[in-house]
């Protein structure tokens, strides 16, 4: 279903790299969602299932036996973004980082553009060169960030979007679904390392908290 679940079939080991503000018009405004509510409770009952199935839960099995429920900011429908895509065709492929010696290699697929806290933001998308030649990935995007909660109320190491490649110049982002990469509850796993470039300087309290096992 995510990128570490498709990465775990081709790179060994590897982990998925797979949320009240502005009132401002245009493609930097809130995107209005008649059911995102739903989306995002949706969202975080399949990330529950996903974890407590031992075929996809990255969870070790003392953790995952008595597992019930991550633990997730109240959902935020203010924080589900409509961004403009600026593309970058001219992106040459580079060579990620990863939590072990593993390079993950990404190319910037475009630049997301969207105004939060009453401030311009930015946040560059990545494609995988690799997995967007596997059947269902093949319009898969990557937008890891981080945020101030980071070493606080979630990962330290920051978290993960996934979206698709759009029809058109926007992009929805949902920061309901950022989860944590798999490293987060299993360091057998090879997670990307967000980019500074992908730091956001104020605190997104939506999405996956931080794992605190029982």
């Amino acid at each position: 279903m995510r990128f570490g679940t498709i990465l775990i079939l081709f790179l060994a080991l590897a982990c998925k790299p797979e949320k009240k503000y502005h009132d401002q018009a245009g493609s930097d405004a809130r995107m209005p969602q008649t059911n995102a509510l739903g989306d995002i409770v949706n969202f975080q009952k399949e990330l529950n299932e996903e974890f407590k199935n031992p075929e996809t839960s990255p969870l070790p099995d003392r953790y995952r036996k008595d597992f019930e429920s991550l633990t997730f900011f109240e959902p935020d429908t203010t924080l589900v973004l409509q961004a403009r895509l600026e593309l970058t065709p001219n992106a040459l492929p580079f060579d990620m980082p990863t939590t072990t010696d593993r390079k993950s290699r990404e190319v910037v697929y475009g630049i997301a553009h969207f105004t939060l806290n009453g401030e311009k933001q930015q946040l560059e998308i990545y494609q995988n060169k690799e997995l967007m030649l596997t059947e269902g990935y093949e319009d898969y995007l990557f937008l890891p960030f981080t945020d101030l909660t980071n070493g606080e109320s979630t990962y330290a190491g920051g978290r993960y979007l996934d979206l698709r490649i759009p029809n058109g110049d926007s992009i929805t982002i949902d920061f309901n679904k950022a989860y944590n990469p798999y490293c987060a509850y299993n360091k057998k796993y090879s997670c990307p390392i967000v980019p500074s470039v992908n730091a956001l300087d104020f605190a997104i309290e939506a999405g996956v908290k931080a794992f605190m096992p029982k």
